[in-house]
């Protein structure tokens, strides 16, 4: 079977997130969850991919505890047709480190029974963590080529064209598969689940992995034993600054404005007129 593999991660709404300042965590209960937006973008990636070449399917992966059922199922209903969650309470608290390696080993156990995919799409970052380390750490861990920041993705013979982002421009390049790509905001939006679908996905299936399926894990390499991250502090910022909303005529406006940066220092005291 020919088919993508699209890692996506469960996170909680960024407007409701709130910190643990005793366990230096997020507080997760109570809290509405989404698919982390940029695994969005991947998804959406792979759908593109198949809208032309029918026959290849889409496999998606979650890492995450059982209500990660939730986001897989998301992704079924939107374009997926396949999805696996590794979940077990041995891997709670693992970091980047401790997670790549995790989901690597969950890679390699679904391609021993579908076949090898033609490549991992990830999304850029999770917005909880905002590392963009999983994707990098997964493609090196497989020991495949990989592209970051990608825009969008072409399947050619032997690999994708892709479109990445950079700083600075934007690139073509080509990537033989199997590889690993990582995406970022396009300049479409994502599809949204149809009514057929989203029925589909409520009876789908959902295989899970544990640690006594993935045998090769060793303990001493996943959750808090197993991640060299040591996070010293989470705190919310202070909110410091004030906010004035100047509201009239535009000159008028432009010249209160002026006459406020002037009072602050915030430019030099010339007093040329505005036409």
């Amino acid at each position: 079977m020919s088919y993508i593999l699209v890692c996506v991660k469960q996170v909680p709404d960024t407007s409701e997130v709130r910190l643990d300042s005793e366990t230096n965590s997020l507080i997760r209960s109570g809290v509405t969850n989404i698919v982390n937006p940029y695994d969005t973008y991947a998804l959406e990636a792979a759908a593109r991919i198949r809208d032309g070449n029918p026959d290849i399917k889409i496999a998606a992966l979650s890492m995450g505890p059982a209500q990660a059922e939730d986001a897989l199922k998301n992704c079924v209903a939107i374009a997926a047709d396949s999805a696996y969650l590794v979940s077990d309470p041995a891997f709670a608290g693992s970091d980047t480190y401790a997670t790549s390696y995790i989901l690597s080993c969950a890679v390699r156990r679904i391609e021993k029974t579908e076949g090898q995919c033609l490549a991992i799409f990830c999304g850029k970052q999770a917005i909880d963590g905002d590392t963009a380390q999983i994707g990098p750490a997964l493609a090196e861990r497989l020991g495949i080529p990989q592209v970051t920041s990608v825009l969008e993705a072409e399947l050619v013979d032997g690999g994708f064209n892709v479109l990445q982002e950079d700083k600075a421009a934007k690139r073509r390049l080509f990537i033989q598969q199997k590889c690993l790509l990582t995406f970022t905001k396009p300049a479409f939006e994502p599809r949204q689940a149809t009514l057929k679908r989203r029925m589909a996905a409520g009876r789908c299936s959902i295989e899970k992995f544990d640690k006594s399926l993935l045998p090769e894990i060793k303990t001493d390499r996943v959750g808090i034993k197993g991640s060299p991250t040591s996070v010293v502090k989470v705190f919310t910022p202070a909110y410091r600054g004030k906010c004035e909303i100047i509201s009239c005529k535009p000159d008028v406006s432009a010249k209160s404005l002026l006459d406020r940066l002037r009072e602050r220092s915030l430019i030099d005291g010339g007093k040329n007129e505005i036409h």
